[in-house]
């Protein structure tokens, strides 16, 4: 069996190893150092190119989670992360140099590996079996054209520009309503109203908020898509005339109109998640905890993720992928990490993990693994071939993740048994590997 990996880094690398260590001849094609992204600086494999922390170990979170499942799948990633950590509380912090050094000698150590610096612009898999594209969030000119012919142009993003998301059980239906605008059609919204003095309390937060220092690659990338505190600042009523307009919309339950109205859109067809429709932001990820908290339906909301604006290429992944990560009209291709539509270091990886053991399990003639959604793992693998509504990246949460069959009210507590079953059932899957 011979494969062609294309991007050397979270994703690339991982599956690099993945079939590595079942004996599969592997081309792993990198285009450092010969050339750079802007975001790229080392010569090595993996880098580390944000923030050097792969977020929580705790089982009360995501990522903690998403870490215990890697490891039981046996991720390289993870494994060189412990050997080259740093102290960082309960979050697992690497050296970034160190790190991303001992990662390219694992794989330059293994046999059948083999590296080819090139800049890529080809999909074909002529002389391998598979290949799997993981060239990332800055992938170059050069294999975008390449990637839109395969996916097609309309199924391919260069900007990742969408709205936070929270858990429907962290709502609070007291102040929320559902109706549809002037009560046309039904009602596919939940509206979180606002009185005057509630609005402008909101307002006075939020353009006095902290945002996030764009990098000189991204700036002028939004001009079309304006972030929510932006609007803000061009006057005191402007997102009551865009966004929060309460035109139309009338809780029946109370006599007040409201004075302004977020409405709030199913993210998904369980209903489990909902969208804050036109709330896209470049607010550092605290400020909109604490701002977007304000509105009095969103007071105890759980965040399953936060708004994002930045340069991202990635492709409606579901309109492309089934769930193993594999192009649905040409079986021999499978894409992993950022491009797919995860977003965060772990995720990358473990999309990287999950196509590299699927194809190598479809090409020895076994059934794909079947990852249930009470993992993380297998929720993001639903997501990225689940099609529901309009598509947008994802990282790990647990509001992704199949609801529980027991209601658990105490937040630590619910945390708990999610990452409990979720450990069984991969424990469990692992055992069938």
């Amino acid at each position: 069996m011979k494969v062609k990996v294309i991007g050397g880094g979270f994703a690339g690398c991982e599956a690099c190893y993945q079939l590595l260590k079942r004996g599969v001849d592997v081309t792993l094609v990198e285009m450092k150092p010969l050339k750079r992204s802007p975001a790229h600086e080392l010569d090595t494999l993996c880098e580390v190119v944000c923030s050097n922390s792969f977020k929580s170990e705790d089982l009360t979170t995501a990522s903690g989670l998403l870490k215990a499942e890697m490891r039981l799948l046996d991720s390289l990633v993870l494994a060189v992360a412990d050997q080259t950590k740093v102290p960082a509380g309960n979050a697992l912090a690497v050296d970034r140099y160190a790190f991303s050094e001992k990662i390219t000698a694992v794989l330059q150590s293994m046999s059948g590996f083999h590296r080819e610096t090139a800049v890529e612009s080809s999909l074909d898999a002529d002389g391998y079996d598979f290949v799997i594209v993981a060239t990332g969030p800055l992938t170059d000119e050069a294999l975008v054209g390449a990637i839109g012919e395969t996916v097609g142009k309309d199924f391919l993003y260069f900007f990742d520009a969408v709205a936070p998301i929270v858990s429907a059980e962290s709502i609070d239906f007291d102040s929320a309503f559902a109706a549809s605008r002037y009560g046309k059609g039904e009602a596919d919204y939940l509206n979180c109203p606002m009185n005057r003095q509630e609005y402008l309390e909101f307002y006075e937060n939020l353009i006095s908020a902290e945002t996030v220092e764009l990098k000189q690659f991204e700036n002028n990338v939004f001009e079309g898509c304006m972030p929510i505190e932006v609007m803000a600042k061009r006057g005191v009523d402007t997102m009551r005339f865009g966004p929060l307009r309460p035109i139309g919309l009338r809780d029946e339950r109370k006599s007040e109109k409201p004075y302004a109205v977020l409405q709030l859109r199913k993210e998904n067809a369980e209903g489990t998640r909902y969208n804050l429709v036109g709330f896209q932001t470049n607010l550092k990820y605290g400020e909109q905890k604490r701002v977007f908290s304000m509105i009095p339906a969103l007071r105890n909301a759980e965040f399953v993720r936060y708004g994002v604006m930045h340069r991202n290429t990635f492709i409606n992944a579901p309109r492309v992928l089934n769930g193993c990560f594999q192009v649905k009209n040409r079986p021999r291709l499978f894409f992993a990490g950022q491009l797919t539509g995860v977003e965060g270091y772990m995720e990358s990886a473990v999309s990287g993990l999950v196509a590299a053991l699927q194809a190598y399990r479809i090409f020895s003639g076994k059934q794909p693994v079947e990852f249930g959604e009470e993992t993380v793992t297998g929720a993001l693998c639903k997501h990225v071939s689940a099609e529901y509504g309009e598509y947008s990246p994802m990282n790990s949460s647990f509001g992704i993740l199949a609801p529980l069959a027991d209601k658990i009210r105490d937040k630590e507590q619910r945390k708990l048994a999610y990452s409990r079953r979720a450990i069984e059932a991969m424990t469990k899957t692992v055992k069938q590997l």
